[in-house]
């Protein structure tokens, strides 16, 4: 089979990972089934933890038409080297071996101890097997799982919004709205795909935030992130982040490596970092932060109130460097997203 096929085969797959919940312990994950003319028969994908796998779901879906175990000749493209562990579902790897596939092509190498080893099992059952087929592009879609897997801890995205000289908020404290409408939205929708967010208790006292992820009509989405105070202050049970909408606890600790860890327990694999100042210089200080996303509004505020305080670097050779990998107008924001 040509690799052009197996290329547009695998973009299908990733096409159909992102129909998966980007939240949750498990990462996206889609698979398509080829039949012996490189033509797709059939596709899954994850719909998250405790779900059947995306490589279970293609072959469900190639059973509706099709005798079982299949005829040889079918090639599986999956997303991920397919998993090779009982968790709360068994493994994908001998999954395909029992339908009789014949290929199985996977971008990337399952980093998980419990969870590799899917590609071995799958040649020493006679499967062959072909690696690497659009891996820098897997690699980028799945970023924050393998980043939160290879570090054991969440991955960190920090966010604020600001006027173009670097302000959160006007010298009086007020700072409805910085940004526009469109850039609240984005930042709503960017909650809806996270596990956790967090703030320190100052912005809870100061803002009594909600800390929900809402519609262009206002309306909750169906997945609210776990809110996450950070911070030793007492906190009044009847503020907003304290309502029904979403769970929330607080973490008594200044050091957000102590947080991480904490997070780390309750399986948080993606955390939004939201402020205030001291919170997200506290992380980028312990270089704890993986992205950046920064909203800058076409504003003139001056004053003390900066989005990041001291970060100790006396000159230029010492700057924390960063790479833009995307920016785009959002209304009349400007929207940045930086890595390290």
């Amino acid at each position: 089979m040509q690799l052009k096929h197996l290329e547009s085969a695998m973009q299908r797959s990733l096409e159909l990972a992102l129909l998966g919940p980007a939240w949750g312990v498990n990462p996206q994950v889609g698979a398509v089934i080829l039949d012996q003319e490189g033509r797709i028969v059939a596709e899954g994908y994850h719909k998250g933890a405790g779900t059947a796998h995306a490589e279970v779901m293609a072959i469900e879906d190639l059973k509706r038409s099709i005798s079982y175990p299949f005829a040889p000749g079918y090639t599986a493209v999956v997303t991920l080297e397919p998993c090779n562990h009982f968790g709360r579902t068994g493994p994908c790897a001998q999954a395909l071996i029992d339908a009789g596939i014949s290929r199985v092509v996977f971008p990337i190498k399952d980093p998980g101890n419990e969870s590799a080893g899917g590609a071995q099992r799958l040649r020493d059952n006679g499967v062959e097997v072909i690696e690497g087929v659009l891996r820098e592009k897997a690699k980028e879609q799945a970023r924050v799982w393998l980043t939160a897997k290879q570090l054991a801890r969440p991955f960190v995205t920090l966010k604020w919004a600001s006027s173009l000289d670097g302000r959160i908020a006007a010298a009086d404290g007020s700072s409805k709205w910085i940004s526009g409408e469109e850039s609240r939205q984005d930042a709503h929708d960017l909650r809806r795909d996270v596990d956790a967010i967090l703030v320190g208790t100052g912005t809870v006292l100061a803002d009594d935030p909600e800390l929900t992820a809402r519609d262009r009509t206002g309306n909750y989405y169906a997945h609210q992130p776990l809110r996450v105070v950070m911070g030793e202050r007492e906190i009044s049970s009847d503020r907003r982040i304290f309502n029904d909408k979403a769970a929330t606890i607080q973490i008594r600790a200044r050091n957000p490596q102590v947080v991480l860890d904490e997070l780390t327990k309750r399986e948080v694999k993606h955390l939004l970092v939201e402020g205030g100042s001291k919170i997200v210089s506290e992380f980028i200080r312990n270089n704890l932060v993986d992205e950046f996303i920064i909203y800058l509004a076409p504003l003139l505020l001056g004053g003390p109130r900066l989005a990041i305080n001291d970060l100790g670097i006396p000159g230029m050779s010492e700057a924390l460097k960063l790479r833009i990998t995307e920016q785009k107008l959002l209304g009349e924001d400007l929207f940045i997203r930086a890595r390290r």
